[in-house]
């Protein structure tokens, strides 16, 4: 999301769920939004069949929510920013961008056409794929749209590129004006229930809660006050940074809460050998995972309906979780657990005392009740700083909500931008770290379907679930199924640089010819064994959306019996 910080100072939707089925055309590029995101389509799909919104939709497969769309654009994948300039150009070109909107709250364009005005339809389509007349249409829409709303998720941001992707999408925005008002705006759909709001609590290596820089020497000072503690003035590293480091022996020990990175992280075979090296992991989970196989010590905590506190969703609504049952066991609260360890390395380092700034004792780590922890980050966070327990029992509230009566914020962005004016990014087009060649001719992405959340861990504790989707196939284009002689359930071999996996063919025309699909959920058929860890260079997000993978067909057992 370190784009969009950048631009408009959050990787949070800017505006809300319920606004977008009042949006007169959505673009959803990266975004399988019926599968990942099924209540947040239903608005989309509302804004197409109540209110006659045009829905142009990116994606190179043909997925559900392209049933609805008023333009379906297969670009060829990790070729976005190829797409979007030339929508951009076709916008420009033709007369269509709102001028107003960036003279008066926009800088740095001629950088950004520099960039845009080479890419026209015509040389979009050598390099996507999508038809030139496709990208007018669709460019057209857009230029034309009173209420334009972009929708996007982890198919835009999981990609060596991911930074311009996501700085190409708010050049589109401010280029129509589509930002700071009702049913408008660019949406990040977050991947998991309260990924928003463990970000805006400082999950993140370079900044403190409220996205306040670890690198400003007022803001670590506010919270060295407040923690009693000297802080670091530099960024951490990233989960998958944090892999590689453990693999060299840089990282020693390793806290895992709540994540099962040895099914969700790219090329998971060397995900497996970093945490091998590791001295000491901690997993915290409330079911052994498989990375918890790799543990030392496995921390049984509280799942959702069994634990008090707040969740912040996709649209920055801060919401109460209210305790329904005792949790199983010896199970506790997350909270409880972080305190408890906190309190006891506190008492066991008698040198612990002197990282505390002078005159400062460090922070005890008690609190009575999860409402003591929401008025610390009250007291510490602006945006979270009129948000209590107390308001939080009458309805939720959007941040930023800065007061104790100020109503939370339904959009970002109406008269000003975090930074001041919006600034447009020239984006030229990377082609992905990995492309197809003679040894692996077949791109392969990843992704969810809905039957299954992340890396099942849950889910598949539900045998309804499991068998509405068992999981373990890929999907295979119908003509590439026949040239390799690959029938419909047959198993077949994928290997990538990285490992081999045997999946299930699903043969089907929603992917085009040359590319596969596999859904990562499952341990049966571990998708990321074959996904690539190569990093965006500012937001160091993996590409696991593309890389370059061959197929062979398994013979059938009757035949390996015979051979």
């Amino acid at each position: 999301m370190a784009g969009l910080a950048a631009a408009f100072g959050s990787g949070a939707m800017t505006n809300t769920n319920a606004g977008m089925e009042y949006s007169d055309c959505i673009f959803v590029i990266g975004s399988n939004t019926t599968e990942a995101h099924p209540i947040i389509a239903l608005r989309i799909k509302a804004a197409v069949t109540k209110h006659g919104a045009n829905l142009i939709v990116a994606d190179p497969r043909r997925i559900e929510l392209t049933r609805f769309a008023t333009a379906h654009l297969r670009q060829r994948c990790g070729s976005d920013i190829m797409l979007l300039n030339a929508l951009m150009n076709v916008i420009i070109v033709e007369g269509l961008h709102n001028k107003a909107f960036i003279a008066e709250r926009t800088e740095n364009f001629d950088e950004f056409w520099q960039v845009a005005q080479a890419i026209t339809p015509e040389v979009a389509q050598l390099a996507t794929g999508v038809p030139a007349d496709d990208i007018r249409r669709a460019a057209r829409m857009l230029g034309a749209a009173r209420r334009p709303s972009i929708v996007y998720a982890m198919g835009i941001t999981q990609h060596a590129t991911g930074t311009d992707n996501v700085k190409a999408l708010a050049n589109l925005a401010l280029l129509i004006g589509g930002i700071g008002r009702e049913a408008t705006g660019v949406n990040p759909l977050r991947g998991q229930n309260n990924v928003q709001g463990a970000c805006d609590m400082g999950g993140l290596p370079s900044v403190f809660p409220g996205y306040q820089r670890v690198d400003v020497p007022e803001l670590r000072a506010k919270f060295e006050k407040a923690w009693g503690a000297t802080l670091p003035d530099k960024p951490g590293l990233t989960v998958v940074e944090i892999l590689h480091a453990a693999a060299a022996g840089r990282i020693r020990a390793l806290y895992c809460m709540g994540e099962n990175p040895v099914l969700s992280d790219p090329n998971s075979n060397h995900t497996r050998e970093a945490l091998q090296h590791l001295e000491f992991l901690v997993v915290q989970d409330i079911f052994l995972t498989e990375t918890a196989e790799y543990a030392h010590v496995v921390l049984p905590t509280a799942s959702f309906a069994e634990k008090d506190g707040t969740f912040t969703n996709t649209e920055r609504r801060v919401q109460r979780v209210r305790k329904a049952v005792e949790p199983p066991g010896e199970a506790r609260q997350d909270w409880e657990i972080v305190c408890d360890l906190a309190r006891r390395m506190e008492s066991a380092s008698p040198t612990r005392t002197s990282s505390a700034p002078e005159g400062r004792t460090p922070r005890d780590m008690h609190y009575g009740h999860p409402s003591a922890i929401m008025a610390e980050i009250a007291s510490l966070t602006p945006s979270y700083g009129g948000i209590s327990y107390e308001r939080l029992e009458k309805g939720s509230l959007q941040w930023p909500c800065p007061t104790q009566d100020h109503p939370g914020t339904p959009f970002l962005h109406k008269d000003k931008f975090a930074r001041g004016k919006g600034r447009f990014h020239a984006t030229p087009f990377r082609e992905p770290a990995e492309m197809p060649d003679a040894e692996y001719p077949f791109v392969l992405s990843t992704g969810r379907v809905l039957y299954h959340f992340h890396t099942a861990t849950m889910t598949r504790e539900s045998a309804g679930l499991d068998e509405l989707y068992p999981g373990g196939d890929i999907q295979i284009n119908h003509d590439d199924a026949d040239t390799l002689g690959v029938e419909h359930g047959e198993l077949v071999e994928v290997a990538s640089r990285r490992g081999t996996v045997r999946a299930k063919a699903l043969l089907t025309d929603r992917v085009p010819r040359g590319m596969v699909y596999m859904p990562f959920h499952f341990r049966e058929a571990p998708a990321n064994v074959l996904t690539i860890d190569a990093l965006d260079p500012v937001a160091k997000i993996p590409e696991l959306k593309v890389c370059a993978v061959r197929l062979t067909k398994l013979p059938a057992p009757s035949e390996a019996v015979t051979a």
